[in-house]
């Protein structure tokens, strides 16, 4: 093996590394977090959605500067800017400085950081090598999975998460300095575009909106108002914030047409879109994320606050997905060799949806150990699948001169993906909870009619998934008789497994849906995708 030839990959297969472990050491924390910060699970949520939701909202102005900037500079930048979150992260005194630290300023890091290192990989090798690397990345992004679990449940479960966040000072650091130190920063003759700050501030506000109406839908209501600060028509507010998101996004199309048909620089070429092998890949990347995010969200949840199994053991819980889908991914340069990416992709997703049928049966008030793992093996199999595919797709989809802006659509993609995902299946499970437990309180005889009614009023206000425990102390505290308390604990702990099913059958739609997305991917093997990746290119002949 050529060292030199292969050491740019292991300076960005780092930071593609670093990039996923610490979202994997948020899931399996959550918990710790509720307690530290002396919050709730649907805050935790928030701050969660709100770091992919960043780096979603920035990713193509991240792309831009890289090409403006250079996309060595910006890399180095993004990998700065990183470290100064982490070292706020793990310093955190409050949620306000856990969402500064991890979500914004990590966000923004990493926003600059990723299309470049898409960039960066595509520019360093080419034809088989490239689809080595990019199979490489995506099994380093399979071991950041891997290893968050396990490491950030076991620093906190035993230290304290806040150890993960100051190791990750120093590896971005070294990942900074090993840049500029290995990596080649390839010249352009051509003009760098300006940054088109009206166009990044309509596509940041419209996901904006679009996510959160989402993600509040728990609280405020999908469209009968429960929380809502307003009323709209007499309707929740969410539906008015996802509706006025897109209308955002349209007028950000628009823009763009605007600015081309001027001769000015777009945040975005829309003639990008006009490939269908970019536009399938970029819908495939957007849907694993969704799937995946939103599993990684309620399993947790589960193995935590259901089964009561701390960080550690739920990081443990969770290995299987970890290993299979590392070991899946890094296949994934001998799987193009073989069968095209729409093939390997559309097994994915199939696998996918077995994976998530197969957690829904699992999903009991005792955890079946060996069918847990099984589950947790395939649904790893099916993300491995996907996900060894989708960089090399999306690349070879365009030109040197579109990387960096190629780059940008995939993480925009994958991170627009990661925190719908959060939001919604955290907003299925919210809502299923409240639903599932006034049934069962309305429906139980042992409950009176005054408790009911009792239980009703907390359930319009802010709600959160909590212990049996918690229930339980809070009926307790009411002063009411011992078998209603036990009759509301039971009904809520049925309701926990109701709400969790809901959510993983969400995502087992979502599975069966997204087949839809891979009629346009490539149905060439390796080395015809890099040919028609190739003949895609401007200027190509």
């Amino acid at each position: 093996m050529n060292a030199r030839k292969w050491a740019p990959l292991v300076v960005l297969g780092t930071a593609q590394f670093l990039m996923v472990l610490d979202q994997a050491v948020m899931n399996v924390s959550i918990s710790q977090l509720v307690e530290d910060f002396d919050s709730s699970v649907t805050t935790i949520q928030g701050v969660i959605t709100f770091y992919a939701l960043v780096m979603a909202s920035l990713m193509l102005a991240g792309g831009k500067l890289g090409d403006l900037l250079g996309r060595k500079r910006a890399f180095v930048a993004g990998l700065v800017i990183y470290a100064a979150g982490s070292a706020l992260t793990a310093v955190s005194w409050s949620v306000p400085a856990l969402l500064v630290g991890w979500s914004v300023l990590e966000g923004i890091g990493a926003a600059l950081v990723l299309p470049a290192l898409v960039a960066l990989t595509a520019q360093s090798y080419g034809g088989k090598d490239r689809a080595i690397a990019f199979g490489v990345l995506g099994g380093l992004a399979g071991v950041g999975i891997a290893v968050g679990p396990l490491l950030g449940g076991w620093v906190t479960t035993n230290l304290t998460w806040r150890l993960v966040f100051v190791g990750e000072v120093f590896v971005a650091l070294a990942v900074a300095v090993a840049t500029l130190l290995i990596i080649s920063e390839i010249r352009s003759d051509v003009r760098p575009p300006r940054l088109d700050w009206l166009g990044a501030g309509l596509s940041a506000a419209g996901l904006w909106f679009v996510v959160l109406g989402i993600l509040q839908a728990s609280s405020w209501g999908w469209l009968a108002p429960r929380n809502s600060p307003v009323e709209p028509l007499g309707f929740s507010l969410a539906p008015f914030m996802v509706a006025g998101g897109i209308v955002l996004l349209w007028l950000f199309v628009v823009w763009q047409r605007r600015r081309e048909s001027h001769g000015k620089d777009p945040l975005v070429h829309l003639r990008l879109f006009s490939k269908p092998g970019l536009r399938a890949g970029l819908m495939t990347a957007m849907s694993q994320n969704l799937i995946l995010m939103g599993v990684f969200f309620s399993i947790p949840l589960y193995l935590q606050v259901v089964q009561g199994l701390d960080a550690f053991e739920t990081g443990v819980k969770m290995l299987p997905v970890s290993i299979t889908l590392f070991a899946t991914a890094m296949l994934g340069s001998v799987l193009a060799s073989r069968w095209s990416p729409r093939t390997i992709v559309r097994v994915g997703f199939i696998v996918l949806l077995l994976a998530c049928l197969a957690l829904l049966g699992t999903i009991d008030a005792v955890i079946d150990d060996s069918s847990f793992s099984v589950a947790m093996a395939v649904l790893g199999i099916g993300m491995g699948l996907i996900a060894s595919q989708i960089g090399n797709v999306v690349q070879s989809s365009v030109g040197e001169s579109d990387r960096s802006e190629a780059g940008g659509l995939q993480y925009t993609a994958q991170q627009l993906g990661a925190s719908i995902g959060t939001a919604l299946i955290g907003a299925v499970v919210i809502s299923g909870l409240v639903v599932a437990f006034q049934a069962n309180v309305s429906n139980d005889p042992r409950i009176s009619a005054e408790v009911e009614e009792q239980v009703g009023i907390a359930l319009e206000g802010d709600v959160s998934f909590v212990t049996s425990q918690r229930v339980a102390d809070a009926a307790r505290q009411t002063g009411i008789a011992p078998s209603e308390e036990d009759a509301l604990v039971e009904g809520y702990e049925r309701s926990q497994l109701i709400a969790l099913k809901t959510g993983l059958l969400i995502a087992a739609l979502l599975s069966l849906f997204s087949l839809a997305f891979t009629r346009h991917l490539p149905a060439t093997r390796l080395g015809g995708l890099d040919a028609a990746g190739a003949a895609s290119a401007p200027g190509a002949t």
